[in-house]
């Protein structure tokens, strides 16, 4: 993902993804993009070290602020950025709804995840967190998904998008949930 970004840094409009976006030359959608672009990379990078026991005892103020920069980055920027470029997707209306469906529901989980931690609910907010974060590793999803699927049945490109537009976050985010499940309903130790 950080090669992915490096490309678009300094900002530049002809390479890579927005090359096939030049048609769409609104300031809006190229704001957006840098915008979720230049934060999603720091989203990752802060959320990976949140699901560390060992950090969040030993070092708690690293777990808070890192998880302020997580939260405040989704809601702020990466989200809203997500949805912005949502109405542009390609792959036509199905592709579009997907996105706009995951930019909703990663605002919305990162957004009761701090809800719960500010009312000193610890289960809800790490549930809540775990489906946050499912939805920002989908971006390594959709590609890994995308791979897998030209690797092995070679479908036109708008089909392979249009598949993995959907894959690469409701795969994550059932995962999530089952994970949850266990854990709760199985009494699965973590």
């Amino acid at each position: 993902m950080l090669l992915i970004t490096w490309q678009y840094i300094p900002v530049r409009f002809d390479v890579a993804f927005l090359k096939l976006k030049e048609p769409i030359a609104y300031r809006h959608y190229q704001v957006a993009f840098f915008g979720h672009v230049y934060t999603s990379i720091v989203v990752l990078i802060c959320g990976i070290p949140q699901f560390s026991q060992r950090l969040r005892l030993r070092w708690p103020a690293v777990h808070r602020w890192a998880g302020y920069a997580y939260v405040g980055l989704i809601l702020l920027v990466a989200a809203p950025a997500g949805l912005v470029m949502a109405l542009y997707a390609n792959g036509g209306w199905s592709a579009q709804l997907s996105f706009v469906l995951q930019a909703v529901l990663w605002f919305w989980f990162t957004y009761r995840a701090l809800r719960a931690i500010r009312k000193g609910r610890v289960g809800e907010h790490r549930d809540f967190m775990l489906r946050s974060f499912a939805l920002t590793l989908s971006a390594i999803s959709l590609r890994l998904f995308k791979w897998g699927i030209v690797a092995l049945f070679a479908p036109p490109p708008m089909d392979t998008y249009r598949i993995v537009a959907w894959a690469g976050w409701l795969v994550n985010l059932g995962l999530a949930e089952l994970w949850i499940y266990y854990r709760i309903d199985h009494h699965l130790k973590i």
